[in-house]
């Protein structure tokens, strides 16, 4: 396994480290480990195309990897009402309109990587989910408020996952069409 492939595989050995984190309601240290998950996601594929190290395993697992550490923080939003159940929803449906996607593809021996749209969407989703669970982290282990405009904590990180939301949403329509031959084609 190369070394950008053994990220890719750290990002989800952290995965449970944030998620005990997050249990246990120290956000800024789960900020810090998703912090670190999300950078091996820039560098492994940095690494990969820098010293010519890309894999089929790589394409495959690399989005994966982003969609379960992303997701995970995801519903844990949710639960603690940061997040709009449906905003999870059209996330969710959009991964595995993806995926189903990139399975159609491999049967005739093609790996879709993520496209310049996904990989935006990506960076956006942990952005925002780092910037809330610091906003939310400061107000409920310090009792920091960083109500902005009248805004509390809550409606912010609602309002940017919306955001994140609808990028997703067009993003996976980018996908879908960018890739409509493999529906067509499909047997």
């Amino acid at each position: 396994m190369n070394l950008p492939n053994k990220l890719t595989m750290l990002r989800v050995l952290l995965i449970p480290v944030f998620m005990l984190l997050i249990g246990y309601e120290n956000y800024i240290a789960a900020v810090a480990v998703f912090a670190v998950a999300s950078f091996t996601d820039y560098l492994d594929g940095n690494i990969a195309r820098k010293r010519g190290l890309v894999t089929d395993f790589g394409k495959f697992m690399d989005p994966l990897a982003d969609k379960v550490l992303t997701t995970t923080a995801m519903i844990y939003m949710v639960a603690q009402g940061l997040c709009d159940p449906i905003v999870l929803i059209i996330i969710m449906a959009r991964e595995f309109a993806v995926a189903g996607v990139r399975m159609i593809a491999a049967e005739t021996g093609k790996v879709i990587a993520a496209n310049i749209f996904g990989k935006i969407k990506t960076v956006l989703q942990m952005v925002v989910i780092m910037l809330s669970y610091i906003f939310f982290g400061l107000e409920q282990q310090y009792g920091i408020g960083l109500a902005v405009g009248g805004f509390s904590v809550v409606q912010i990180c609602f309002g940017l996952m919306w955001l994140v939301g609808i990028v997703t949403l067009l993003s996976g329509v980018i996908y879908l069409w960018d890739n409509r031959q493999f529906f067509v084609n499909a047997k």
